[in-house]
């Protein structure tokens, strides 16, 4: 086997190979030449290319988001390093284990004029969960980081950074190892709720007739379906689920926005929860959030391992275990109460199904009609990615079958990298695997297209109402050349020329029937990645949604 010359590069191959970290992006250059080499030559990687860096970072956290495994995404010194940013902070607040090795110029090469340098250490150091600055020589200190690091990375489910400081020259080789690395071991332990706690809050819990449940983010099949069942068989309370949530009973409201949007301040204060139990990540829904920052609740219980946001600003105790484990041990304890709280639910949530049928029978060509088609028609079995802003919200207002799996980077809510995400998410999953995204997000992030590991099968779905249309429903909207040019970024772009120099399959759709014909197209075949492109109404499209509002009262 071929291993790079530097005692320090193999120091960091080997202790990644008997870590687990088998998935590796490298992003092109010189000064990661002795990584590159190393890893590259191992066949106990996977290895990846991938030249933007900005690209790769969301790549690689796609395979992390679903083999929820730590990928390293390895660069070379200044500049490129900054550019996996967007990703490692969508990694902190998404909780996925993430690992930037990147290399560096010595210490006395940095802040002298030297090229292509920068400050690289602690660069990360606000969203990073560990940062490992390495001396240039192979030592039993820098093991002592590497392992951290990567120990970190795994127990902690985050992003940690590697700062590897190499000398030249970068590209000789060995054909036999010249270190004797350490490798320290990793120590999970899975914490219980404590006794005292169980006595208490289940008392509470038996005493109150208003109980709300929200979940974000969580992955496929994350609570085991015995808990799902005897939280839906207790009349006080209430569960509320997203698109990510990936949890489904018949009882459980998924279209939260549907739902409350027409709420009236007594609907609030009728409805308004004595205890919020809340587990998962980030929530998408505005409006809830609004609800229960200005109806708060009297308690709010999160449960998490690992953290707990105040997001309603009422956060009064943090369960530090799995939610699987949570309920474990309190279910057994909790008392079936008699409560209204789940019926009254349930009968406006009836009324507003009724009402949404009715809206979307007779309503003309445009995003909400699009989505409709769009979500009513995926196949089974399948993994869907969602982009960010309008995409997400949109698919918050129907019913995906419950055989798809939902996945959306809402650690920062961010556009910047919702197509590498995806195509990272389909190599890693491993299954057929569908992108739902908006034309700004998808132009934004077009050099993900730029790639050579795109599945066969892989599809995307680009919503083209020519800028960024959220911005039309949201407080402050005017119809002028501010507005247009600095807000929403009109244009007049498409996709059919990206598609054709990077090898897609291409169709454009611009009406209902259309776009049915194209449905059918994009999953008949699969023997290319296509792009099927959903033009809408720019000036309709928001008046559309907000009638859609008002008629579900």
């Amino acid at each position: 086997m071929i291993y790079p010359k530097i005692p320090l590069a193999q120091s960091i191959i080997e202790i990644c190979q008997a870590k687990g970290v088998h998935d590796i992006v490298i992003s092109p250059g010189s000064r990661n030449a002795p990584l590159t080499i190393g890893f590259t030559n191992n066949p106990k990687f996977n290895c990846y290319s991938i030249a933007d860096e900005r690209c790769a970072a969301f790549f690689a956290l796609g395979i992390a988001q679903q083999t929820r495994k730590p990928v390293a995404v390895v660069c070379t010194s200044g500049s490129a390093l900054l550019n996996y940013y967007p990703a490692l902070a969508e990694a902190f607040y998404s909780q996925i284990p993430f690992i930037v090795i990147s290399a560096d110029r010595p210490s006395d090469k940095i802040d002298i004029g030297d090229g292509q340098t920068i400050r690289q250490e602690n660069v990360f150091i606000n969203h990073s969960l560990y940062n490992a600055n390495l001396t240039e020589t192979a030592s039993v200190a820098n093991d002592v980081f590497i392992n951290e690091a990567i120990n970190v990375a795994i127990a902690r489910k985050g992003p940690v950074h590697i700062n590897v400081p190499f000398e030249e020259p970068l590209y000789e080789t060995t054909n036999k190892l010249s270190v004797d690395f350490n490798i320290t071991g990793l120590n999970i332990s899975h914490r219980l709720v404590d006794v005292d706690d169980i006595i208490a809050y289940t008392t509470l819990w038996n005493y109150s007739n208003n109980i709300l449940i929200l979940v974000g983010e969580c992955a496929p099949n994350a609570i085991e379906q015995e808990w799902l069942e005897k939280l839906a068989a207790l009349p006080s309370v209430v569960v509320m689920t997203e698109a990510t949530s990936n949890l489904h009973h018949p009882s459980f409201i998924s279209n939260i926005d549907t739902l409350i949007t027409p709420f009236t301040n007594a609907d609030f204060l009728k409805l308004q929860p004595r205890i919020l139990i809340t587990f998962g990540g980030m929530i998408v829904s505005k409006r809830v959030k609004a609800f229960l920052r200005k109806y708060k609740p009297r308690h709010h219980w999160h449960i998490d391992e690992h953290r707990a946001y105040d997001t309603f600003g009422i956060l009064t105790k943090h369960f530090q275990v799995e939610p699987n484990q949570f309920f474990k041990q309190f279910l057994p304890f909790i008392k079936k109460k008699e409560s209204n709280y789940k019926d009254i639910f349930t009968v406006i949530q009836d009324k507003r199904k009724i009402k949404h049928a009715e809206y979307l029978s007779d309503v003309p060509f445009s995003d909400l009609k699009a989505f409709e088609s769009i979500l009513q028609g995926l196949p089974k079995e399948i993994q869907l990615q969602i982009s960010n802003s309008s995409a997400i919200r949109y698919a918050q207002l129907f019913d995906i079958d419950k055989s798809i799996e939902v996945f959306c980077n809402r650690g920062t809510s961010g556009i910047d990298g919702s197509t590498s995400t995806a195509i990272g998410a389909a190599i890693g999953s491993r299954k057929p695997t569908v992108l739902i995204t908006g034309d700004v997000g998808f132009l934004y992030d077009s050099n993900a297209l730029w790639n050579n590991y795109i599945p066969k099968d892989f599809k995307i779905i680009l919503i083209n109402n020519g800028g960024g249309g959220i911005f039309r429903i949201l407080p402050g909207h005017k119809e002028d050349e501010t507005f247009n040019t600095y807000f929403e970024t009109s244009h007049c772009l498409t996709a059919e020329h990206l598609a054709k120099m990077y090898l897609f399959d291409y169709a454009a759709v611009s009406d209902e029937a259309s776009l049915k014909k194209g449905l059918q197209k994009l999953y008949k075949q699969n023997k290319k990645p296509m792009i099927l492109e959903v033009f809408t109404p720019t000036r309709e499209n928001n008046k559309l949604l907000l009638n859609y509002f008002k008629a579900l009262v």
